[in-house]
């Protein structure tokens, strides 16, 4: 069984419907960290006219991962359909860079999707919608507050606001119990020494699985010890960063998650209704890690993109 990781609206009359070959991107590099160059893929359907824009976030617990990962190819054609661009980012990945590094790439794609993005693929800088997916999902609640200006909604996909709470800070009993256990030894062979924002690299899964067995991701991702430096964590999580200023959110989590716990959500959206900003919870009952990837043709899937689009277009456009 491959390793389980963390990856993870109204038709404008005048857009010609998302095809196969219309959902082939253009790449631009947005930034260059060293002689390391960042990349982004923007889709967008055919026509002249502005449009709000979508910036998507890949997931894979801030280890795996690039842009090419998402969103599928069926997601895509219902944003673009709708009238969205989408820009979906890479970012540096940990270990090799720390959160402070990744969470910089990540403010430094939106100043240069607001900048360029207008002259570039005629979007809209005032019509902002971010969506990610599980580790995605945790930088797009990261932008609520860590990007200015702020977008103008979220839509995090089995995302998490906390990260050095007791679900990755100590060993978790389902993948002790139901992987086999990683050595340190095996967890090290795919990891290098210089930086990477592409993370299809064969092997970086065993790092994450091992961290999960032995409570080492925060310490592994962000370089600080929560048992040593808890205050260390209050600026990288969301949770604890919310105020009537932060956009309006729509959370979406399966109530069967065994890898970021549906809890999260929960923490989440109450943390957000305790200030007063405008959110949505979507659970999918029964529903695990991923859960979106049955596609439309499941009745809580296409439900949930219903839901998506009502409220992006209500926030965005």
């Amino acid at each position: 069984m491959r390793i389980a990781i963390l990856l993870c609206l109204v038709m404008a009359p005048s857009l010609a419907l998302a095809n196969d070959k219309t959902l082939m991107p253009k790449t631009y590099t947005y930034k260059t960290a060293g002689a390391l160059p960042i990349k982004a893929d923007v889709y967008r359907l055919a026509g002249d006219e502005v449009r709000p824009v979508i910036v998507w976030i890949h997931g894979g617990a801030l280890i795996v991962g690039q842009r090419t990962g998402g969103p599928n190819i069926e997601q895509r054609k219902r944003y673009l359909n709708a009238g969205y661009v989408i820009v979906s980012i890479d970012y540096r990945l940990a270990p090799e860079t720390k959160l402070k590094g990744i969470i910089e790439d990540v403010q430094d794609a939106f100043k240069w999707v607001r900048t360029k993005g207008p002259e570039l693929f005629k979007i809209d800088p005032k019509k902002v919608a971010v969506i990610g997916h599980s580790a995605g999902g945790y930088l797009t609640l990261m932008t609520g507050f860590a990007v200015e200006p702020r977008p103008q909604a979220l839509i995090p996909f089995y995302g998490y606001g906390d990260i050095d709470g007791d679900w990755y800070a100590k060993p978790d009993p389902f993948y002790r119990k139901t992987r086999p256990l990683v050595s340190k030894e095996d967890a090290y062979k795919a990891i290098g020494t210089k930086e990477i924002a592409e993370g299809s690299v064969p092997g970086r899964g065993n790092f994450y699985m091992y961290c999960r067995q032995n409570g080492l991701w925060p310490q592994l991702v962000t370089g600080h010890d929560p048992a040593k430096e808890p205050r260390a964590f209050d600026r990288f999580c969301p949770v604890r960063n919310v105020t009537k200023a932060y956009p309006p959110t729509m959370l979406l989590h399966g109530d069967n998650d065994t890898d970021v716990p549906y809890q999260q959500s929960v923490d989440m959206a109450r943390e957000l209704r305790r200030v007063g900003v405008e959110h949505e919870l979507i659970t999918i009952k029964g529903g695990g890690h991923g859960f979106d990837g049955k596609g439309m043709m499941d009745a809580n899937v296409a439900h949930a993109f219903d839901r998506i689009e009502a409220f992006l277009r209500k926030h965005v456009r």
